[in-house]
Order: C-alpha cells, then sequence, then structure tokens
C-alpha cells in the first residue's frame, strides 16, 4: 500500500490516536452502497456492563474456591455459560444482514438532506438494531428488522455549503439480548449528495422586465400545426395545461397557451447580479425558485453555462443543479 501524501501524514499527526486509528481503519474500508455483514466485517466487545459481570464472576469465583462451595461454583459456571451464549447470539443479531442506501436527493446547502437506509434481513427476527453516523451518537435510529423482511431506517445528514459531499461513515450496533456485549460494523456509502446553493433572504424580486422577451400577442392560427389558445406539448407543461380532448381525438399531445406563459420568458442572468459568486449564486437560485412558483418561462445564464428557458419541476431542479455544480 503506497505511503500518504505529506499533507494526510500532517493532518494525522494532529489526531488523538483513538482517531487516528478510527481515520486509518475508515482508510481501509470500500465504498459501497450495499453492505453485507458477514465474520470479516462485525466487531464486538465487552461494553461496561460486561466488565461489571466479568469482574462479579471473577468475585463470585473466589469466594466459591475459599469457602468451598458447591452451589457458588454452579450458580459462577452457569452465569459464565450464560455470558458465552449472549456473546453468540450479539453476534447473530447482525450477521446476514444487508444495507442499502437509497440514493439521496440534492437539497439547498444548511437544509437536512433525508438518509434512507433498507435493512434486509434473510433469517430471524433482528431486535434493538441502533444506526448512527459513526461520530454522532446523537443521531441514533432504533429499528427491528423482521423475519425475511426489511426495516427502513432514516438519517439526516447537513450539508454546509454548496457542492457535491461525500455522506458520513454510519455504524450499525446491537447489544441485544443482555448488553454484556456490543457488535457493530462500520460502513462508508458511496453515494454522493448534490447541495444546491442556499436561496437569498428576505427574496429578491425578479430581474427588471428589460431582462425578458417576448410581449403579449393575441394567438394566431399557424398553418394547421396550432390552432387559437392550443400549442404542442413541450417539456415541463403540467397536466392542467394539457388538453385531454384534442389529444382524444387526434392522439397528439396539445396545451393551452395561457396568457402568463405567452407574455414571458425571462432570462436569470449572471450579469444581472452583483457581490462574490456564492451571493451571485443565491440570488439565482432565489429568482429559480420564484419564477417556478409564479409559472413563469425563465433560462438560466451562467459564464460558460446557459439552460434555455422552459418550466416544471424537472426544469427547476435541472437550474439548481447547474448552480450546484457551477465552479
Amino acid at each position: 500500500m503506497a505511503a500518504p501524501p505529506p499533507a494526510a501524514r500532517a493532518w494525522l499527526s494532529t489526531l488523538s490516536p483513538r482517531r487516528r486509528f478510527r481515520a486509518w481503519l475508515q482508510a481501509r474500508l470500500p465504498l459501497k452502497d450495499s453492505w453485507t455483514l458477514g465474520q470479516r466485517n462485525i466487531y464486538i466487545l465487552p461494553t461496561r456492563a460486561g466488565f461489571t459481570f466479568a469482574a462479579t464472576l471473577v468475585v463470585m469465583l473466589v469466594a466459591s474456591i475459599n469457602y468451598q462451595l458447591s452451589l457458588g461454583y454452579a450458580l459462577t459456571f452457569l452465569l459464565a455459560s450464560s455470558a458465552l451464549v449472549s456473546m453468540h447470539l450479539t453476534h447473530a443479531n447482525l450477521r446476514g444482514l444487508t444495507l442499502h442506501l437509497r440514493p439521496p436527493a440534492p437539497v439547498h446547502a444548511g437544509a437536512p438532506a433525508l438518509l434512507e437506509v433498507v435493512i434486509s434481513n434473510p433469517g430471524g427476527q433482528r431486535y434493538a438494531l441502533a444506526l448512527r453516523h459513526e461520530d454522532d451518537a446523537a443521531t441514533t435510529v432504533w429499528t427491528d428488522a423482521p423475519a425475511g423482511g426489511q426495516a427502513v431506517a432514516h438519517l439526516s445528514f447537513v450539508p454546509p455549503r454548496r457542492g457535491w459531499h461525500g455522506l458520513p461513515t454510519l455504524q450499525l450496533e446491537t447489544v441485544f439480548p443482555f448488553g454484556l456485549f456490543r457488535a457493530w460494523t462500520v460502513w462508508r456509502p458511496a453515494s454522493r449528495l448534490l447541495a444546491w446553493p442556499r436561496p437569498e433572504q428576505p427574496e429578491p424580486p425578479l430581474p427588471a422586465s428589460g431582462s425578458s422577451t417576448g410581449d403579449p400577442q393575441p394567438a394566431r392560427r399557424g398553418g394547421g400545426s396550432e390552432l387559437d389558445g392550443v400549442r404542442p406539448w413541450r417539456r415541463g407543461d403540467t397536466m392542467r395545461q394539457v388538453v385531454w380532448k384534442k389529444v382524444a381525438h387526434s392522439g397528439e399531445m396539445v396545451s393551452r397557451e395561457t396568457a402568463g406563459s405567452a407574455a414571458r420568458e425571462l432570462w436569470l442572468d449572471w450579469q444581472d447580479t452583483t457581490g462574490d459568486a456564492e451571493r451571485r449564486l443565491a440570488r439565482l437560485a432565489a429568482w429559480v425558485l420564484t419564477a417556478d412558483r409564479e409559472g413563469i418561462t425563465a433560462g438560466l445564464r451562467l459564464p460558460g453555462r446557459e439552460q434555455p428557458p422552459g418550466q416544471g419541476a424537472a426544469h427547476r431542479r435541472a437550474a439548481l443543479d447547474l448552480l450546484g455544480q457551477w465552479a
């Protein structure tokens, strides 16, 4: 294995031994969106209660030896056997499970993104499964996995800034049945999350009408391809705009030409914004959301990139994706 670069070595030297070991361990884990648990990726150690229980057994054994208590021997070895069985049950509570992460939907920077993890269980019922971010116990969610079924656990992740983000390392653990042992696995999802720019607040007005094209005009009859108030269906048209009677009669998708859509075709231009890059992107994101909410056909212009005018949820998401990935 190649030695880490100097910058990575300098960063590792600033960490405590425990965090250094965790960073070393994570670097050895593959990036996967599906993670099947087996002998090679499940770890198990006694809990604090387990160590206390072991100390109690030692005291009981010493007392039984000193006082030659046959029932003391029997009770001590019975409890020790129960602890060994519980270790097997704790490990088996995770073994065979498969974790699968569904692709996370983009969100605005600073807003919580939903991470949806499906836990598939091919065996018997599994109890008291705790899923959390590895470095944040406060994010823990608990679930049971039904026999031969699936359970869904939801976590949240807040991207601090726009752009692509790797997802946090996740940890699934259990202390079932007696809490004497803790079994866990560490999982690094391969998916990444796109964070859109945080929209400017308070919401700015749309750019002046000089940036828009198209004047209100009465609909005209156009060579048999368009009728008054009707035009061919375009990507982004809502289902309400579709003229279903004409669709049933002709078999072609057509939409109503509303006065608002005929009147304004707005360009959201980088040149109409001020400030640094992030402030410009925040304003453009706010404009994209406002134009979508008001049903305005809008295009987006960035340095070196352009999205043609359109409407609808798909167009809004494509515009926000463009803003989130712009560099």
